[in-house]
């Protein structure tokens, strides 16, 4: 294609150059007839002569130009016609790579067909020998049965008993054997991790409770008002006891006036009730007036103030610990505390020593102390509920959804809720709040027990020791910390009394709920007795 366009554009230049000459020649043909005659030939002569002159030149030029381009067209086929020779070889080569790759993958499926076949003709001679091994199995496996029978006949009629019966003899015989060693390895092996574990949690608890010291103080039911006569009884009962019928009604609290000098005793569980009593008494009695419309005054005012008093507390309370960014309502909360007692303990002092305890014990084992202390100023604010419904929901989980309503951390709220395994343990803080709460709970004379419970519980642990077989005596000691019991010698032996102290120290874990731990001593004496005649 390329040769023959270059062969028109010559052509073409051809026919121009030619029309050119016949344009000269017919103008030089016009101008002669308006010439004179004279000239007229003179010059036709000339105009041919030179339209002549041009028509060879023309034709030189047109030869020149039709073998340029003749010359350009043939270079250019001989360029195109390499670069297509090129473009051919190549896919050429690809062509006959692509056939010896796949001549090579022919060959190589054809090794592995026959590779394969000669394997399957291993397998067919491995299976036929499998097969006669198994029909040799399946006979000497017979003969063998045969002959455990006649054994087992034989044994049978030597011994007296049955196969069955000398079989449950010998299982019996190992599962005690069994059990024995099982126990003797289990408490081996929980002696040496107490070695290695008890010793380092030993190690930060003593140096947390030694870290942290507060003074404890029971707290009771009553308060004691004092009054600087006993005129003033007198007055605070009013005529016919209206005043301190308005007292009780308004503040909630039973007023006991008896014969104490100078004092009189106020009654309610409610803390904040009694302190609301006691400073409207003092109020009252200061400024003298004392009416039922006046008393009605007083304890409304009084009431705004413990509530102030209550925001007041709180603030300080999360200040000196170093806690930030809590909730105004969990600030209350936390105020509110100061006027509860848990089993005779200031709850607010009991929090506020958890979380010191919490810091202390999070930073010894690595973890963040101000969460943990977080978590331990707030794990008993579910023992201040606000409304009525409230109270029947366990402290613990509703003082996890304070804290999640409030925007409280999740791990915050799972030590919360966590602290008495009402909800499973998620995060490492939630032990050490359970842990240092039972350090708070478990200091002399923090809490005040009732003798009927106490003894009720030094019972209990008796009774259990009684309930296992071989036990002759059994004593509660240390206030119950520690369990002492005496096993017949002949009816426990050593490894028995081993196993024994162990099942009742799970018995006692399961079946009862105690501050601390108990320890189970078992005791077991041989005497040997002989009299000379």
């Amino acid at each position: 294609m390329g040769h023959a366009h270059y062969k028109s554009n010559i052509l073409m230049d051809t026919t121009t150059i030619l029309i050119a000459g016949a344009i000269g020649l017919l103008i030089g043909f016009v101008i002669a007839k308006f010439l004179e005659k004279g000239k007229a030939s003179k010059t036709l002569a000339n105009a041919k002569k030179e339209a002549a002159l041009l028509l060879k030149n023309a034709e030189k030029d047109g030869e020149n130009i039709k073998k340029d381009k003749i010359f350009q067209a043939k270079e250019k086929f001989l360029e195109l016609k390499a670069e297509h020779e090129k473009v051919i070889i190549n896919k050429d080569k690809k062509i006959s790579e692509s056939e010896k790759r796949t001549r090579d993958k022919e060959s190589q499926v054809s090794s592995e067909l026959a590779r394969n076949k000669k394997l399957n003709d291993q397998i067919e001679g491995k299976i036929k020998d499998l097969d006669h091994k198994v029909e040799l199995y399946d006979k000497k496996h017979s003969e063998l049965e045969k002959l455990h029978k006649n054994q087992v006949q034989q044994l049978e009629v030597i011994s007296g008993l049955s196969a069955e019966d000398a079989t449950n003899q010998l299982l019996e015989s190992l599962k005690e054997t069994a059990k024995n060693e099982a126990m003797v390895y289990m408490q081996t092996t929980l002696e040496e991790a107490k070695l290695t574990a008890q010793q380092e949690a030993k190690k930060i608890v003593i140096n947390t409770i030694q870290r942290i010291g507060t003074e404890e103080a029971v707290e009771n039911c009553v308060s004691v008002f004092n009054l600087e006569s006993d005129d003033v009884k007198g007055r605070i009962i009013g005529r016919e006891g209206r005043n301190i019928r308005a007292i009780e009604a308004a503040t909630g609290v039973e007023i006991i006036v008896d014969d104490t000098p100078e004092a009189i005793i106020l009654s309610c569980f409610d803390s904040v009730r009694r302190e609301v009593a006691r400073l409207s008494l003092h109020k009252l009695v200061t400024d003298g007036r004392i009416h039922p419309a006046r008393i009605e005054e007083i304890v409304r005012k009084t009431e705004k103030q413990i509530e102030q008093e209550i925001v007041e507390i709180g603030k300080r309370t999360v200040i000196d610990l170093g806690i930030h960014g809590l909730h105004p309502e969990l600030i209350k909360a936390v105020g509110r505390m100061k006027y509860r007692s848990s089993y005779g303990q200031n709850l607010l002092q009991h929090s506020r020593e958890v979380a010191k305890l919490c810091g202390v014990m999070a930073a010894e084992l690595g973890l963040n102390p101000k969460l943990a202390k977080r978590a331990g100023l707030l794990h008993d604010i579910g023992k201040v509920p606000n409304t009525e419904t409230e109270v029947e929901i366990p402290h613990a989980i509703l003082g996890m959804q304070w804290a999640e309503k409030y925007g409280e951390k999740p791990d915050v709220c799972n030590a919360i809720g966590a602290h008495h395994d009402e909800i499973e343990m998620k995060t490492l803080i939630s032990p050490i709040i359970q842990v240092c709460d039972a350090i708070s709970g478990a200091r002399p004379g923090a809490r005040r027990q009732v003798l009927d419970s106490y003894i009720q519980r030094l019972k209990d642990l008796e009774d259990i020791a009684f309930g296992f077989g071989g036990v002759q005596k059994a004593y509660a000691i240390q206030a119950g910390r520690e369990l002492r019991v005496i096993v017949e010698s002949e009816k426990v032996s050593d490894e028995k009394a081993a196993q024994l102290s162990f099942e009742i120290s799970q018995k006692i874990q399961t079946d009862m709920t105690y501050p601390g731990q108990v320890k189970v001593t078992v005791i077991r004496e041989t005497r040997s007795v002989n009299v000379a005649k």
